[in-house]
């Protein structure tokens, strides 16, 4: 031990699931959005995805700046362990890849059971289908609102982040689970 201890300062780094969040939101919007004080270095797998999709983005090492696009299109991933693809972001990109041209996959290697939020997201006018570990996306779709159920975190903001683009009202029943990961 020690006598006495020094001041210190430190910096918490940003969430790396929540700016994920927000730059697949913008995406999804086709808007012009810019994810600041982040360190993009811990969302390469998400950008090089999007990248893949056809999404235009300017990373810089504190931000990350969604441009407008012509069209997203499907592509297929396999979540895994840091520094892989986040399994606390697929069901976001399924969301996503719902309203991409062409068919996507998503393979989920993290936990079983991870896809609860596919009956909603089809409710609201997806074409998602399981087999096993294996959601198989047909992409082209238009969200329509419906009443929908959020069954744990992430299934919640995959579902707000349809309804955003979905004509008409969606509800989202049970978003106590969303005020876990996503402040305000």
């Amino acid at each position: 031990g020690v006598n006495s201890l020094n001041d210190g300062n430190h910096f918490i780094m940003a969430d790396r699931i929540v700016a994920g969040t927000y730059v697949l939101a913008a995406v999804m919007r086709n808007k012009k959005f810019t994810v600041k004080n982040i360190k993009s270095k811990y969302l390469i797998a998400l950008t090089n995805v999007l990248k893949e999709m056809n999404a235009n983005l300017q990373i810089d090492e504190n931000s990350i700046t969604v441009f407008p696009t012509d069209e997203i299109l499907g592509t297929n991933i396999e979540t895994a362990p840091y520094p892989g693809f986040p399994t606390d972001l697929q069901a976001q990109i399924m969301s996503l890849m719902s309203l991409a041209k062409g068919s996507s996959k998503i393979v989920e290697k993290i936990f079983e059971n991870r896809f609860m939020h596919v009956a909603e997201l089809n409710r609201l006018g997806a074409d998602i289908k399981i087999k096993n570990d294996t959601a198989f996306i047909n992409g082209g779709r238009k969200f329509k609102g419906a009443q929908v159920m959020a069954s744990d975190l992430r299934a919640s903001v995959s579902l707000i982040l349809a309804a955003l683009c979905a004509e008409g009202e969606t509800v989202v029943h049970r978003v106590y689970h969303l005020d876990r990961g996503y402040e305000k």
